[in-house]
């Protein structure tokens, strides 16, 4: 049994001043020139530790409270508190983990509750992502979280194949359609963890009162240590929405090179098509994303997409983990410049005005 989290929290500068107030295409570093308590976090947790032929038990509950629950919020819980303000309650986690020494030397887990999507590179968890900033592919093209049951099948060292039941894309006691959903994938492993392949998929209805209409989000993420200081990552993306026959697709590359045992250095680049001007968008009011969620009209005029855009972006930053003393052993500093274009001749950046988008943020990690 452990209980550990973290604490975030970091600005994003915009030298343009949108009047707006929005860096847009962002979530979690929404806010120009605004300091955010993006999460603080306590999980409460009791990990999987099989031994071979034994059956185990685990549990994970994870709590927080800060500016990033306004878009991870699953309806009907924590969905509607605090509704005013930028800093917010959310249960992110809660769920039974079961391990079943059955058919491989693997065996097989079952996930039961509430956890987050196996989809993308990136992650509510800022701990295991590299920038500070996110990809339109982790705003916009997957899920965030789910409420269900998923089993992992541990079929050979190298394979794993999940498949499970949801209520949908960031859905939980409440949900906008009352259908079910898929989501599941598989997962390879080579070369003794240097290359592995995260292939994943959620379908189902998502729009709100329509219960047959599928949405098919799903995504490929690819890592290749190629050795001991250099890291690749690509992550692949595709969604399509059948009542609109919305399509959106895009492609993330990563590298990072580890300087020392403080200083880590990193690129990221992205493309992402929305076809339709149906995925991206900026919320500019804190309770306009579960609005939309819930099928309700948003209600602040700032709330807008950014129409048919092919959107283009890069992201340089380093990684500081300073030596402190405890308690701040645990801090890892995150300062990054990134670059947004349309490179379709839209103006969706800086108050629907701009082809463009310039911002400098940094955000700092406490862990305990």
């Amino acid at each position: 049994f452990k209980i550990s989290g973290w604490i975030d929290s970091g600005i994003t500068f915009n030298p343009d001043s949108p009047q707006d107030n929005q860096n847009f295409g962002r979530f979690f570093d929404d806010r120009a020139n605004e300091p955010l308590l993006n999460q603080a976090v306590i999980n409460f947790e009791r990990a999987l530790a099989p031994q071979p032929g034994e059956f185990d038990w685990g549990f994970k509950l994870q709590l927080m409270y800060g500016s990033d629950a306004r878009f991870i919020h699953s309806l009907g819980l924590f969905s509607d508190t605090a509704a005013t303000s930028i800093v917010q309650p959310d249960l992110v986690e809660a769920y039974l983990n079961l391990h079943f020494p059955v058919f491989t030397e693997g065996g097989l887990d079952l996930k039961l509750g509430k956890f987050v999507t196996l989809e993308g590179a990136e992650t509510i968890d800022p701990r295991t992502n590299f920038f500070y900033s996110h990809t339109y592919i982790f705003n916009f093209g997957i899920p965030f979280d789910h409420t269900g049951a998923l089993a992992t099948f541990h079929a050979t060292k190298w394979l794993d194949i999940m498949g499970g039941v949801t209520r949908g894309v960031n859905t939980s006691i409440d949900d906008n359609n009352d259908a079910l959903a898929f989501h599941g994938g598989i997962g390879l492993n080579f070369n003794e963890g240097k290359v592995v392949v995260a292939a994943s998929t959620h379908i189902g209805p998502e729009t709100p009162n329509n219960d047959h209409d599928l949405r098919y989000l799903n995504a490929i993420t690819t890592t290749w240590k190629i050795n001991d200081k250099l890291t690749s990552m690509t992550d692949l993306n595709y969604a399509l929405d059948e009542v609109t026959d919305a399509k959106a697709y895009g492609i993330a590359q990563y590298f990072t090179y580890t300087i020392n045992n403080w200083l880590t250095a990193g690129i990221r680049g992205e493309i992402f098509r929305d076809e339709q001007g149906f995925y991206v968008v900026s919320f500019a009011d804190n309770h306009d994303p579960m609005r939309a969620l819930g099928g309700e009209p948003t209600i602040d005029p700032r709330t807008v997409g950014g129409g048919k855009t092919t959107y283009g972006a890069i992201t340089a930053g380093v990684n500081i983990k300073p030596p402190m003393p405890k308690p701040l052993a645990g801090l890892a500093i995150r300062p990054e410049i990134r670059y947004d274009r349309s490179l379709n001749n839209t103006r969706p950046f800086n108050n629907s005005s701009d082809r463009d988008q310039f911002t400098v943020g940094i955000d700092c990690i406490l862990t305990f």
